[in-house]
């Protein structure tokens, strides 16, 4: 619903060098998104009936809240855009704890109050929608702490160049969440439904792999967006290779203490049927850490002068996807899908690098790529035939403090980082 406006602020905020221009461009870019929410609103003002019949076919309590769908994704747009205001002045960490752990404490409290019999669940979809306004205000104001324009209507000389960037992005993202949720669809069309479940909570697990990058991507694309319109391109080359090296030995670490924790983990949820998707667990985790090698790329291209490869890529990933899926779930079930998208990220992973460094000759890898990759292997294949015949959560400890123990040390011997 915000049309890209958070990622176009991201590429075109530091490209802007005097006061005037920077305040022109972010009066302009609040209401970017009304070219979307204008429309919206009196469709679903035409038509909520129609929505709300069509959104209640698999769960009819859906249809008494069609309008707290579209104010949730008001706030949750709005959100985003003066999150990216904050990020492009180099603050991230308040934005990103709104983003990430407000809305777990919000819900998390509200169902504490639902089961003490204080609200019932109606209450809880209102108050709910009500706290997303209030993080929206808080997030606002913080903003406009950091940097607060003088408003204007005066409109910036490239803004044909902004909106078709955004509608791009907006396309490219729509394209790319498609390799998210094309296996949950999939699945259930060739094996049990319940399937499903556990494909889905082991991918659940092994996308913590990628947490660390989802956090570092909240500075780092700020950083390249300007290192770009700057054309500090050995700037640029410095984030690359860095990024791509820190992130490699941090979700390393966060991909053994998963994987080599696995089987007592499923021990704990104590249902023998969950640990069939540990080969998930593997296999994904292994996906989301080459793809977290590949450092800042994703922010190059995004915010580069060839942003536009950006939507072939996502298409192509999307379909290559759902053929391979179409052939490997047959074989080997859900292992087949996970397998799936473990190939199309590392393939498209490596296309990627060669197309960022035959357009600006830089790459993310160096000789560390090869040690760190090395130790990770090594530590996993020690770790992985060491068991304790103690409690799961405490065979979890021990094994956790001894990796640590291992891991830590040997990057920081080596020289890692």
């Amino acid at each position: 619903m915000s049309l890209g406006a958070q990622h176009t602020i991201i590429k075109f905020y530091s490209s802007f060098k005097d006061k005037k221009s920077k305040d022109s461009f972010l009066s302009s870019i609040i209401f970017i998104p009304l070219i979307v929410i204008i429309p919206i609103t009196f469709l679903v003002i035409e038509v909520h009936d129609v929505i709300g019949d069509f959104l209640s076919m698999q769960n009819p309590i859906i249809e008494s809240y069609v309008w707290v769908i579209f104010l949730v994704a008001f706030a949750t747009s709005y959100f985003e855009v003066f999150y990216a205001w904050s990020r492009v002045q180099l603050k991230s960490v308040f934005g990103n704890a709104l983003k990430e752990i407000y809305p777990r404490l919000s819900v998390l409290t509200l169902l504490i109050l639902v089961s003490i019999n204080l609200i019932d669940k109606e209450d809880f979809v209102w108050w709910l929608t009500g706290l997303y306004y209030l993080r929206l205000l808080i997030m606002i104001i913080y903003s406009f702490s950091l940097y607060i324009p003088k408003f204007s209507l005066t409109i910036p000389e490239n803004f044909k160049e902004i909106i078709s960037y955004s509608i791009y992005i907006l396309l490219a993202g729509s394209a790319a969440s498609l390799l998210i949720d094309i296996d949950k669809y999939m699945i259930p069309q060739k094996e049990a439904i319940s399937q499903t479940a556990y494909y889905a909570v082991a991918v659940f697990i092994a996308t913590v792999v990628e947490i660390p990058g989802r956090a570092m991507f909240q500075i780092l694309n700020p950083m390249v967006a300007k290192a770009i319109n700057n054309n500090n391109f050995k700037h640029l080359d410095s984030l690359y290779k860095k990024s791509s090296t820190n992130l490699l030995i941090i979700c390393g670490f966060f991909f053994l203490l998963i994987n080599l924790n696995i089987n007592s983990f499923y021990d704990l949820m104590n249902n023998e049927y969950y640990s069939d998707a540990i080969w998930v667990v593997l296999i994904i985790s292994c996906a989301k850490l080459i793809q977290m090698s590949f450092g800042c790329g994703p922010a190059i291209l995004a915010t580069s002068s060839f942003y536009k490869i950006t939507l072939p890529f996502s298409i192509c990933m999307a379909i290559s996807v759902y053929f391979l899926n179409d052939y490997l779930i047959d074989i080997y079930g859900i292992n087949g899908a996970a397998i799936s998208t473990l190939i199309v990220l590392f393939v498209f992973t490596v296309l990627k690098v060669m197309y960022i460094n035959y357009k600006l000759k830089i790459h993310p890898y160096d000789f560390n790529t090869i040690k760190i990759v090395l130790l990770i292997s090594l530590i996993y294949l020690i770790f992985n035939y060491l068991t304790f015949k103690f409690s799961p959560l405490l065979d979890i400890a021990i094994k956790s403090v001894l990796i640590s123990i291992a891991y830590i040390s040997l990057v920081y011997f080596l020289k890692l980082s």
